[in-house]
């Protein structure tokens, strides 16, 4: 029988997606309330099943249990990001708890745990192919992690922590978003706008109108720290109004403060830690990630950050005598650059070491045709896939568009939808989703959101890229594709479902396509003429993509060290805090990376991936990732660069095995050996940073 929910009930439409329009805000939670007590009654049969324990009686079986629940979860959870309401954040806030409370209620049966334990202790005599292996390993630990092998007193705490705790993080990702479109940055002249594009104003406008201004112009805040808008600025007083509005998101003292759940979040972090044995939470989640242990990430960190300071240092010096040198008799009044400031000097030293406009790159990255020219062209280049578009499908919100993707046999693997476009109801940055995880035991392909936040243009009008938006996009369609040409039995070993500090190395590794000879001359063509890309202007847009800036280094770097700082924490520690400002203060002089002009990447009011996301003792992996990235972007051009057989290759040795393999195994086997930091400091312009 046809479930009633829509929500639950199967689609007919292409690869099983959602017909999101036929669901409603209020079918979610009945939806989940069904889901969750099948899964249950699932899992149950599951653990009372009287056969003695055997991998497909109970891990794969518990592997296929609760599928209505992964489509509703895949559902409602992509739409949270890119497209919420206050119905969905109140849905959002409810499920929080309940879904963590049903997750710790399958962790913690303890007739379950005994069969998991049980084939755990035997793995070794089971017979098992590598990917059973690590599905039944991580089973087993999932279970202790979640508190299976605490005594009653213990687990009861456990529950209580984890529900609190999922409340606190989704609290903490409303009121970022809520105070960063309350944070936006009002100005009533056109001419303090002097420096951002045609399309930039018409978007500030347009914000005002929406927002319920009459007349003006509002300037919306991205999510770091740094915002595009200050890189371009004229006026030193709107930069400064800009800047200051983000640096202070989530920390003014009014209802969208975060600061006391920060303080929570950590205390609760490293209680749970202490209870499972772990020193500190960093200990308990670099556990299950490919680094060894927290040492060896600090060992990164500070040899990264000693360099990036020098670096950082020289850099300022060169950027003051550039911005003193400077015509500044509106831009700079005594020659000292200050933290608002630095990136637009930054911005205009790059241009001033160009001999053709770098400014006049973006009217040749033109979205559609960078999408379908550049991104798709590559995607078909190195693995054979093929995108067409199906505009008789509908996403979740009218600006998503949906292609269905074939490979070079002509064969449909799965479906991917672009969300370009911010909008109030979408939370800051760019992202992969899978709404359908691929599962060749369940004969599910992949349907792949990727969500940027784009500026959206005035009808009839271009969305052009700049050099930051196009290394984005190739960014997050390099998490698609890991979705996409995903290979595997389980669905839990899908796509990204992988080791945090190897996740962003696929997405990584897909950026050096952006600018790539090949890829740039098939994409890069006048908006307005069609003429293609000068050569002079492609060579310098590659010059200046080469050129990592200390600035951005270090932001990074700063972040990183405050998440482990935060995370590093006893509980005794953790319990000792009470001030974030001060702590985040103490935290970079103790990492070597303070600085009164830049501030971190997120600073933690507003640090959404740790507190809020999933990369919590995590936000290391994308430098953790690069050292892999820069040795396999050499390991590229040393084999002949943007050619099928490097592709498949490259597909066949990680993108299609998601964690079915040891992911640092793979990539030793790709490259012939261990990743080394050399490269990644080359590239990052450290390696002369003595």
């Amino acid at each position: 029988m046809a479930d009633p929910n829509p929500v639950l009930a199967h689609s007919d439409l292409p690869y099983e997606l959602p017909d999101f329009a036929s669901i409603a805000d209020d079918d979610f939670l009945p939806a989940f309330t069904d889901a969750m007590a099948r899964h249950l009654t699932e899992v149950e049969a599951i653990a009372a099943n009287p056969d003695e324990p055997t991998f497909a009686n109970t891990i794969e079986a518990l592997e296929f249990s609760g599928r209505d629940l992964a489509r509703a979860a895949g559902i409602f959870f992509n739409l949270v990001g890119p497209d919420t309401n206050p119905k969905r954040n109140e849905i959002s806030q409810q499920l929080s708890v309940l879904l963590t409370d049903h997750a710790n209620a399958i962790a913690m049966n303890p007739v379950l745990f005994e069969r998991i334990s049980s084939l755990h202790q035997r793995a070794d005599e089971a017979g098992l192919a590598e990917p059973q292996r690590r599905l039944l390993a991580k089973r087993y630990r999932e279970a202790v992690r979640a508190g299976a092998a605490l005594d009653t007193e213990q687990q009861d705490e456990m529950r209580r922590i984890s529900s609190r705790l999922a409340y606190l993080t989704t609290t903490f990702s409303q009121q970022i978003l809520d105070d960063t479109n309350d944070s936006a940055v009002f100005v009533d002249d056109v001419t303090l706008l002097d420096g951002l594009s045609s399309g930039q104003i018409a978007a500030a406008r347009r914000a005002a109108t929406e927002a319920g201004y009459d007349g003006g112009y509002l300037i919306t805040l991205e999510l770091p720290t740094s915002q595009g808008s200050v890189a371009a600025l004229t006026d030193p007083a709107t930069r400064q109004r800009v800047f200051d509005a983000s640096v202070s998101r989530c920390s003014r003292g009014n209802d969208n403060d975060t600061t006391e759940l920060v303080v929570e979040i950590v205390r609760l972090r490293a209680r749970r830690a202490a209870l499972l044995g772990y020193r500190d939470h960093a200990e308990y989640v670099i556990a299950e990630e490919t680094a060894p242990d927290p040492a060896a990430v600090d060992d990164l960190l500070r040899e990264l950050s000693a360099s990036a300071m020098r670096a950082g240092d020289r850099e300022l010096a060169r950027l003051t005598e550039f911005a003193r040198g400077h015509d500044a008799s509106v831009e700079i009044a005594v020659g000292e650059i200050g933290a608002a400031d630095i990136t637009y000097w930054l911005d205009r030293e790059k241009k001033s070491r160009s001999t053709v406009d770098l400014d006049d790159f973006a009217d040749y990255c033109e979205l559609d045709t960078v999408l379908e020219r550049g991104v798709f062209y590559a995607a078909h280049e190195l693995y054979g896939l093929r995108f067409t578009e199906r505009p008789d499908l509908a996403g979740y919100h009218p600006d998503v568009r949906i292609w269905e993707v074939f490979d070079d046999n002509g064969t449909g693997i799965g479906l991917f939808l672009g969300d370009y476009f911010a909008r109030p109801s979408k939370r800051g940055g760019a992202w992969m989703n899978n709404v359908i995880d691929q599962s060749a035991a369940l004969r599910t392909r992949p349907v792949i959101v990727n969500v940027l936040n784009l500026t959206k243009p005035d009808a009839g009008q271009p969305c052009l890229l700049t050099m930051d938006q196009l290394t984005t996009l190739f960014h997050e369609f390099g998490h698609a594709l890991h979705g996409l040409l995903s290979a595997v039995d389980y669905p839990s070993q899908s796509g990204t479902s992988v080791p945090r500090d190897f996740v962003e190395f696929p997405s990584q590794v897909n950026e050096m396509w952006a600018l790539h000879p090949d890829v740039l001359a098939h994409y890069a063509r006048h908006h307005k003429t069609g003429d293609p890309i000068p050569a002079e202007l492609a060579a310098a847009a590659r010059r200046s993509a080469a050129t990592e800036s200390a600035h951005s280094t270090i932001e990074y770097l700063a972040a990183a060290a405050l998440d482990l700082a935060w995370h590093r924490l006893t509980e005794d520690e953790a319990a000792a805090v009470t001030d974030v400002e001060v702590f985040e203060a103490q935290a970079l002089r103790g990492a070597g990376l303070a600085s009164d002009l830049i501030p971190p990447r997120y600073r933690s009011a507003y640090f959404n991936h740790i507190f809020g996301g999933g990369y919590s003792a995590g936000y290391y992996s994308y430098i953790w990732s690069e050292v892999l990235d820069a040795e396999t972007e050499q390991w590229f051009l040393a084999e002949g660069g943007l050619q099928r057989a490097n592709g498949r290759r490259f597909a066949d040795a990680t993108l299609s095995r998601g964690d079915s393999v040891d992911p640092l195994v793979a990539h030793e086997k790709l490259i012939g050996r261990r990743a080394q930091i050399g490269p990644l400091l080359e590239r990052r312009g450290l390696t002369g940073a003595a």
